[in-house]
């Protein structure tokens, strides 16, 4: 007796289900993409070019931006980035600082982002400095204006004593380091723990710290490339090594503060200070008692222009640790302003 065989396709509301949910998949993994160790896969809003050279024995690579403006005004601005940021972060100060007649240099510092990640390298402030001058003189750079933010500050801080002649003026946006945490009781963590915990970085743990200190608890979805970003780095083949260059930066971050060097500043220094910002390396290792005594940056913008000899105080009384993203029309005024000043 015949067997009467029929063929099973799906129906045309079973098939647009299918399909529904492979697009919901690949929205998915595109909102969670995985980079390389220096940033491979994720664009930057200008091109990238890279400085090579040996330090500490090995060859090395930094990346950078350099972006000339349509109508020069004869100044360069070298814009430092800070411990969770890249250079592409500064794209909007990128563009108002061009537009108004600024070189833009913005490097990559080594053991971020896009530049070298190496597996052995004492990072120090002073190193990451002589780096960063050694690639403005490779690219004819004489004399520039140099703007920190976050831990960037620091190193800014560090570039303006070590080449005080090359320093046309500081602009520290938000910088770390205007206390020592050391001093004030947060206990050293060492490497191995910042690695441990490092290792245990996720998209939701960044997002969920950026808003609280970054955004004074407000979120907008243009921050979240920036969160994909940081993200993407740990989710990558990469994750071991971004891990370790981190947790030797966070510990050349405590152990090397430069507030006390702030009444040696020869040069001009802008500070630019969102005073709800919150920001302390640590804080959270820290007993509870002293936590709340951490990155009052109300009181620490004012007792750091207090300590530098030619400081101009602009604070933001709205706004986080990040006031260039947070409300760039705001920062980008004030800062224009204080250029001019000088």
């Amino acid at each position: 007796m015949p067997v009467s065989c029929r063929s099973v396709r799906p129906s045309v509301r079973q098939f647009a289900a299918l399909l529904s949910t492979l697009a919901v998949a690949a929205a998915a993994h595109a909102a969670e993409p995985a980079y390389g160790p220096e940033l491979e896969g994720f664009d930057y809003p200008y091109p990238v070019q890279q400085y090579r050279f040996a330090s500490q024995g090995v060859q090395l690579h930094m990346a950078y931006m350099d972006v000339k403006p349509a109508k020069p005004n004869g100044r360069t601005m070298v814009l430092l980035h800070g411990k969770n940021f890249c250079g592409a972060t500064w794209k909007e100060s990128i563009e108002a600082l061009t537009k108004a007649g600024y070189r833009v240099v913005a490097p990559d510092q080594v053991g971020f982002c896009k530049s070298s990640k190496p597996e052995h390298y004492q990072y120090s402030f002073q190193q990451l400095a002589a780096n960063t001058h050694a690639l403005l003189e490779a690219i004819g750079v004489k004399k520039a204006t140099v703007m920190g933010h976050s831990t960037g500050g620091m190193l800014a801080v560090r570039y303006g004593l070590l080449y005080p002649d090359q320093t046309e003026q500081l602009v520290l946006a938000n910088p770390i380091g205007l206390e020592d945490w050391k001093a004030l009781g947060v206990p050293s963590l060492g490497v191995d723990k910042w690695y441990e915990r490092e290792l245990g970085q996720t998209a939701d743990k960044i997002r969920n710290y950026e808003k609280s200190t970054y955004y004074v608890n407000q979120w907008k979805p243009e921050y979240e490339p920036w969160v994909q970003m940081l993200a993407g780095l740990y989710r990558g083949p990469g994750k071991q090594l971004v891990a370790w260059n981190s947790a030797l930066l966070y510990d050349m971050i405590y152990t090397q503060p430069v507030v006390y060097e702030f009444p040696l500043l020869k040069m001009p220094v802008l500070l630019l200070i969102g005073t709800k910002d919150n920001t302390a390396i640590g804080k959270d290792a820290a007993p509870a008692e002293l936590r709340p005594k951490l990155g009052n940056y109300a009181e620490l913008g004012k007792r750091a222009a207090k300590a530098i000899p030619h400081a101009t105080l602009v604070e933001f009384d709205n706004m986080g640790h990040a006031p260039q993203m947070q409300d760039p029309k705001a920062f980008h005024a004030a800062l224009l302003k204080g250029l001019e000043g000088k």
